[in-house]
Parts: structure tokens; sequence; C-alpha cells
């Protein structure tokens, strides 16, 4: 079968990573920004509010939050009370059954998205990593790579012959065993949720690379990653449905996106220093007899260092794509 189908299944099937116990937070396998804190679900209902007033203030503002997990970030956006809360339906996507179950009352919860088209947003918030993807082999030439299982149980890689044509992504020559993600899951599922919209904006947010050749110069085990309990995971053919499989996004794949900006950039667009600010200021009149809002708010200052790290989430991308 091709890599794309296996990490698929391993993800997403029966047994999978996703269907069973795979998930996001400090009790999971792994942190996100929502994950943080509430502070980066306050600056997205900024932005909301900012993309609700440029489109003219609709009366319904669908938002959907695709690859939602738990609902996290649905949480941290309705908590914010934005001023499009008025116009807005709220669809979190999410492919996994078992995570669907944990979505706050109140909101759409889907596998996929929605069908009709709508004015509003859609936010992919390290969702592209996880759409299966193909894999090519530099072996005196670029090859797919296949998963094979062998009589007694053990999983193994098997190349193809070389490709022809060469996908163009690729570059001419590479080191051997050099590796690269064909991602064509990811390049269709932004083409679909900018069609879903008859005005608005698609928000991608993930770890990315301009160009596929700069994946394919670096080590794969750079890229191609596997996580379980916040750890780095094994091999990426080991224990399928054991381990989360994630890579880095090329953008030389997807659609040509509107914006290219870094998540701190992104993040200080929309407000995160007045968001800090405020949070200051309520801390100082409550220190001395702090309640649960007081905590919340003095946490502000430690969520937005991390969401701010160029070394870490900070250094994420944001990719823009307008609609209408």
């Amino acid at each position: 079968m091709p890599f794309s189908t296996f990490m698929d299944r391993a993800l997403y099937g029966a047994g999978g990573f996703y269907a069973s116990t795979g998930r996001a937070g400090r009790r999971g396998d792994f942190i996100t920004s929502p994950e943080i804190g509430p502070l980066f679900g306050a600056v997205v209902a900024r932005f909301l509010d900012a993309e609700w007033r440029r489109l003219g203030e609709p009366s319904e503002f669908t938002v959907v939050d695709a690859g939602a997990g738990p609902g996290t970030l649905a949480r941290a956006v309705r908590s914010a009370e934005p001023d499009c809360a008025v116009a807005m339906r709220y669809v979190a996507v999410e492919v996994s059954a078992a995570q669907r179950e944990g979505h706050p009352d109140g909101i759409e919860s889907l596998a996929a998205l929605p069908d009709d088209p709508f004015d509003g947003v859609v936010i992919a918030n390290e969702l592209l990593d996880n759409l299966p993807f193909r894999l090519a082999v530099f072996d005196d030439g670029w090859r797919e790579a296949y998963v094979v299982t062998l009589p007694d149980g053990r999983v193994v890689e098997q190349l193809s012959a070389p490709f022809d044509p060469q996908p163009g992504v690729l570059p001419a020559r590479a080191p051997l065993g050099a590796r690269a993600p064909l991602q064509d899951a990811a390049a269709d599922w932004v083409r679909a949720a900018r069609d879903r919209l008859r005005r608005g904006t698609v928000v991608v947010i993930d770890y990315a690379v301009p160009t596929t050749a700069q994946l394919a110069e670096r080590p794969w085990r750079d890229w191609l990653r596997t996580y379980r309990g916040h750890e780095r995971g094994g091999h990426y053919l080991a224990e399928p449905g054991g381990q989360d499989i994630t890579s880095e996004v090329a953008i030389d794949q997807l659609p040509e996106p509107d914006t290219v900006r870094s998540q701190a950039q992104w993040l200080q667009l929309h407000g995160i220093a007045d968001l800090v600010a405020e949070g200051k200021r309520y801390w100082e009149a409550h220190a001395a007899r702090p309640d649960l809002a007081a905590m919340r708010m003095r946490s502000r200052i430690s969520e937005s260092e991390a969401l701010l790290d160029p070394a870490g989430l900070g250094g994420f991308t944001v990719l823009e794509y307008r609609a209408g």
C-alpha cells in the first residue's frame, strides 16, 4: 500500500492513534497552542471579530475549527466572548469520533467540512501535518515508498521504480536515502476549505518550510516525526496506531497563500500584547486577594512567552487564503 494509506490507517482507521487514545493536551501526547492556555483562543477571537467586521457584520458568520481535537480552541474562543458571537455558528470538525465526544455543548460537531457555502473563517491549527502523505525516497532516482506486511507480520518498506515523470517539487538530486513528503491531501484540503467560503479567510497554522527541497536536504528524522506521551516515538512504521505520525508542511506543494507570517507575527498583529497588558493590570488590581480570574489573567504572561517563542510555537507558520 502507499505510505499515505498506511498513515491514514495508523492514525484514523480502526484502532488508529486518533481513533483510540491519541490526543493533544498536557495529559495527552503533545501540546498545541490552544493547550498552552486560553490566551491563544482569545487572540483568535479578536481575529474573528476583525473578519466579521471586514465582511460587513453578516447575520450568520460561520467559524469552522478544522482538526478540532477535543474542542480546546472552541472553549477558549467562546470563553473570550467575541462581539461576533451574536452571529457566530461554530463548527468543530474532527474525524475522530472519540475526540468529538469531548466537544462542548452549543456548537456543531462534524466529521468533515460542512457542504454548504458560507461566509466566515476556516481555521486549521496543526491539521495539515497530520494529513496522510505519500513518501518519496531517493535511491538512484526518486522512488515512491510502499508499505508491505510480511507473512510473519512485520511491516517493511518497499520502493517503486523511479518516478516517471518525477514530481516537479522534488529536487533533481539528493543524498542517498533522502526522503520527502508528497502532500497531495494537504493541498486538496486547502482547496476544499477555500471553496466552501463565499467570503472570508482560511487560516492554516503549522510547522512549515518554503520548499520540498529543503526537507529533502535534511535528515528525514528531523521533519518526519512520531510522538507518544510527549516524547518522540519510534520509526514511522513501528507500532501502527500506537504513535502519532507527523510531517513539516512544504508550502510549495500548497495553493499559493495570500499572506505568510510566523505565528508570533500573526498573534502580535491581532493584539496579543493588548491582552497581556490587560492581564497584568487585572492581576495588579487583585493581587492582594487573587481570585481564579486574577490567576488566569496573570498566566497570560507565561502563555504569551510560549506562544511567541521563535524557537517553538512562535516559529510556526500562518498561511491565509482569502475567498470572495
